[in-house]
This record gives C-alpha cells, structure tokens and sequence, in this order.
C-alpha cells in the first residue's frame, strides 16, 4: 500500500504532502505562526497576565492594608507598623515561630533523610520497584486534611496507637503526644514527614540515575563499598538536587495549615499554632483584616528569605557552568 501511494505520488496522481499544504498558505498561517499556536499563546499570555495581576496586585493591597486600620471591612486610615509591633510583642506570634522553627527543622532534616534512604534502597534494582515508587509516593496524592484527620485517629490516646497496644494486655502502654502541650508540635512534625518523604525518594532518584554510569565504575574500581559509594561520591554529586529538595519543603513547611487544622486545631492551647493558624485567626475568626495582612507579610517575608537566595544561588551555578562549559 505504501509502495502503491508513493508511486502516485510520483506521477503526479496524489498530491505530495507539502504541495496539499501549501494550497492553503493564507487559510493555515497567521503572521508567520500556524492559527492554532497563535492562539495558544494568546491563551498562554492572558493566563499568565491574569495570574501575574492576581498575584501581584493582591500581595501590593495586602500589604497596603497591613498598615492601615482595617477590621472586619478595609479602612484605609494610615497607622503606620502598629499591626507589626504588636504582632511581634503578642505571645502567640512568638510561640507561632518557636513551633515553625521545630517543625521546619524535623519536617525538613526527617523527610530527606527518608526520601534519601528509600531512593538509595530502590536504586538498587529492587524487584517491584514500580510498586514500591508508587507506594512510598501515593501520601503525596493526599491532602493534608485527609492526612491530618487519620493521624489523628492514629495518635488519639482513647481509640488510636495508645488503646490499641492497651486493648491487647498492655495497660502501661502510653503515648499521648496529641494531648501532651511540650509533645503535640511533633506530631505534626511525624505527619508530615510522612506524607512528604516519598516526594523527596522521587526527586532523589530521579537524580541518582542521570548521575553519569562512569561514577559507579569508578567507584566500583576503587573498591569502594556501597554506603561508601553513595555517601561520598554519589550524594555530593547531586548536591544541587538535595539544596532543591531542602528549599521546596521548607516551603511546604512555611505555608503549612490544613495538617495542623485537621490534627491539632493548634492545641492543645496554643502549642501547635503556625504562623498560617495566626494569619487565619486574625483574618477569618477575629475580623482584624489589618493584624491579619501583617502576619500575612511577615509570612511572605519569611518565604522570601528562602526563595531570593536560592534564586540567587541558581544563577550564580548556571553561571558558573557556562564558564567552565
């Protein structure tokens, strides 16, 4: 059939592809560009603009209200960095960033350490190593809200881990870290972890096999073993992938809400609170839109701090590269 459509096209009898193309040159191009990709990027323009205007324009009217006297409607009497002083002075806003420096701390050092053990365990060509990817990833597909609210049944001392091990004979058992003030923090810190470590393994495996096959034999002539190998040789090698994985979920750490919402409602007390539970008290609960927009822009600084040296640092890299490339 091919031989016979060729030999047509040969004679003159079916017009090549080019020339049935070319027909219509006026019908199938706008301004140089096939009319479905102009308007794809005319599509892909608007979006852009309108995400843009959405992100930058609210951020500008947040922090704008933030130094206004807004309550339950905006108010644009200017007062100044009232809000901020006393946001600063207030014992939840302290307690708020004591929590985020334990949590980000566990949430950040645990899920690597994780997701870098799994990724090195799977590397090995494990047999079900597609299962076992989709297994360690699939918390990942959860929201928060749905973790937060089994970790909560989990950890709840009446009908979680704790009466569990009691209902089997074990009346001694006792793990109420839900409930404890000085322990509650860590359970949204075990939560968490769990549900991103497997976000991590992806990232980390994806970068252990685009490391160069020379690097294992090299490692492999040297007589180096296993934990060796990986330890230091393939790990520095990926450095740029661990720096990556360490900012994305110091991010995730930052804005997290829903989980501490679903597991902990930020006690008991106060001792779960996060400066996203501070923001949305303010906002939603107290009606001080003005309080509210300044723990907000003290929550997109601290976002900042992460982002614009990590920018930074990519930039300098890429730089750097070029020059030795």
């Amino acid at each position: 059939m091919v031989a016979i459509l060729a030999s047509q096209i040969g004679h003159g009898l079916v017009p090549a592809p080019e020339q049935g193309r070319a027909r219509w040159p006026r019908a199938r191009r706008f301004w140089g560009v096939t009319a479905v990709e102009q308007i794809a990027k005319l599509v892909a323009v608007l979006a852009l603009a309108v995400a843009v205007l959405y992100v930058v324009g609210f951020t500008l009217w947040t922090t704008w209200i933030s130094f206004t006297d807004s309550t339950l409607l905006p108010n644009y009497t200017f007062v100044g960095i009232k809000h901020y002083t006393r946001l600063l002075q207030t014992r939840i806003w302290q307690v708020a960033y004591a929590n985020l420096a334990i949590y980000g701390f566990g949430f950040m050092v645990f899920a690597t350490a994780i997701g870098l053990l799994l990724a090195i365990l799977i590397d090995q060509k494990v047999r079900a190593e597609n299962l076992l990817r989709t297994i360690y990833l699939y918390p990942m597909a959860l929201s928060f809200v749905v973790t937060g609210t089994v970790w909560s049944w989990l950890l709840n001392p009446g009908i979680g881990i704790q009466g569990f091990v009691r209902g089997l004979g074990w009346t001694g058992f006792s793990f109420g870290w839900l409930v404890d003030r000085d322990m509650a923090i860590y359970t949204v810190v075990l939560a968490a972890v769990w549900q991103a470590s497997g976000f991590a393994m992806a990232l980390f495996l994806a970068g252990l096999r685009s490391l160069d096959a020379d690097l294992y034999k090299a490692a492999q002539i040297d007589g180096a073993g296993p934990a060796r190998m990986y330890l230091r040789i393939l790990v520095p090698a990926m450095w740029p992938i661990v720096i990556a994985v360490l900012v994305i979920l110091l991010q995730f750490a930052i804005k997290t809400y829903e989980l501490v919402r679903a597991l902990t409602a930020g006690g008991p007390g106060i001792a779960t609170t996060l400066p996203t539970t501070v923001v949305y008290d303010y906002m939603f609960q107290r009606g001080l839109m003005g309080a509210g927009s300044a723990a907000a822009v003290m929550l997109l600084l601290s976002l900042l701090v992460i982002i614009v040296p990590y920018a930074i640092y990519r930039r300098l890299s890429a730089r750097r590269r070029i020059r030795h490339g």
